[in-house]
């Protein structure tokens, strides 16, 4: 008669020392700068510097130094296209063809090339769709491109309420698209609750109703992976500097599906030319067959050279097992906040970020009334989180660097900081710089 295993105490630091030893992508940290006095919770905002990308940063200015001017077509790899090299090497991350993805320019700006080049309204086809709960440079942006197409952003800009302040319920996204809206750009992860929008169930409603559809990536290309081709989404755009680790303002890049090539940008540039006669430098636009005709100014190339070493990574470690780490790494981190009783009132957190995984990206939302102040406690203890207003802290294991071992001693700390009191001791409100 075989005897019951007992179940392993989650709430041990044993517990998460055997989830480290089991772990196949635990030699990747040692490819990233982490310091030993800093447990570093905040990949969701800006992504460690890997030993990769600094060499390829490296190799960057030791070819400008070498080659000068021959290095747009004499480096390896040549500057000239290197929007689309790198286009292709990301296309795996998001479910494209090699073609339909260049890395160019940033997030917001690669937001209003797409929506001034897909959002045409018509009659009464006017209104774009977004989200109360979207990130503020979205909303900024849509406002500008209605007002530039003759339009009232009052009026114009639909954005769809959420039904407890931290969630959009996909139903009310699908009930909002009426033979109004010309438009609906969504984004794929909300920035503050980590909630995963499905992509596809949108897509397909949207273009049941005749509206074009595309997604603000930012917070999910690098730790979920997508698939915007089958899905059938017509533009995305996302930056590199979060889960991609490509560096602080680094270079952003974006999405366009097959169908819609041949279509003459918003915002046309000498980049996005057919670099076959690029420097033929007449006035006749022609662009570039593919996604590189979006592209608007020439690429930045000491933005952009991270990028290469990061994804030399991303091909190693491969999408999947990044988001079944992250995935596994969340849940851990829910789990052990329930565990050690952190979710009772007597320490008065809560957990924005839906449990399923299918509707979790890559961060958990940590609420708490005293957030602001708990975050700086928590630096205080060389712990590195954000703040998002306004009461979420923002905890962010990433897969390719952080342990186990070092979210146990997360939990640990948000129930000393209210067993000490010492985040009553920070100031209230948060940083210039959450």
């Amino acid at each position: 008669m075989t005897q019951n295993k007992p179940m392993p105490d989650i709430a041990t630091r044993a517990y998460a020392d055997s989830l480290d030893a089991n772990d196949d992508l635990a030699p990747f940290r040692n490819r990233f700068h982490t310091r030993a006095d800093q447990i570093y919770m905040d990949g969701n905002s800006l992504g460690l510097l890997s030993r990769d990308a600094e060499e390829m940063v490296h190799t960057a200015l030791e070819q400008w130094k070498e080659l000068g001017i021959d290095g747009w077509m004499a480096a390896e790899p040549q500057w000239f296209t290197l929007g689309e090299h790198l286009g292709e090497l990301s296309a795996d991350l998001v479910g494209a063809y090699p073609d339909e993805v260049v890395v160019t320019g940033t997030t917001t700006v690669n937001q209003h090339q797409l929506v001034s080049t897909f959002y045409r309204p018509d009659g009464i086809r006017r209104k774009i769709i977004a989200t109360e709960l979207d990130f503020p440079s979205d909303i900024y942006a849509l406002q500008s491109q209605i007002l530039l197409k003759g339009g009232d952003p009052e009026r114009d800009l639909v954005r769809v309420p959420s039904r407890d302040g931290r969630t959009i319920d996909e139903e009310d996204i699908i009930e909002a698209m009426t033979d109004e809206i010309a438009l609906a750009v969504l984004p794929s992860v909300l920035y503050r609750s980590g909630q995963l929008l499905n992509i596809g169930r949108l897509s397909m409603a949207a273009h049941e109703r005749g509206i074009l559809i595309g997604f603000d990536c930012a917070h999910s290309v690098g730790v979920v992976p997508h698939e915007l081709t089958a899905s059938d989404v017509d533009f995305a755009y996302w930056c590199t500097y979060k889960y991609l680790n490509a560096g602080p303002g680094s270079v952003g890049a974006l999405y366009v599906n097959r169908k819609h090539f041949g279509t003459r940008p918003g915002l046309s540039g000498w980049w996005g030319y057919n670099k076959d006669r690029q420097f033929d430098m007449v006035h006749e636009w022609e662009g570039a067959p593919a996604a590189g005709a979006w592209q608007i100014s020439t690429v930045p190339l000491l933005s952009t050279a991270p990028l290469l070493g990061s994804l030399r990574i991303f091909r190693e470690a491969g999408i999947d097992r990044v988001r079944k780490k992250s995935l596994k790494q969340t849940e851990y981190l829910m789990n052990l906040l329930e565990a050690t009783g952190l979710l009772s009132p007597t320490y008065g957190y809560a957990i924005g970020t839906p449990v399923e995984d299918r509707r979790r990206g890559g961060h958990v939302a940590v609420e708490h009334a005293d957030g602001a102040r708990i975050t700086k406690a928590l630096k205080n203890r060389g712990i590195v989180p954000d703040f998002r207003e306004p009461n979420v802290v923002r905890l962010a294991p990433i897969a390719l660097y952080t342990t186990f071992a070092e979210i146990w001693t997360v939990v640990q700390a948000l129930k000393g900081i209210i067993d000490t009191g010492e985040y009553l001791e920070q100031d209230e409100g948060r940083n210039i710089v959450a």
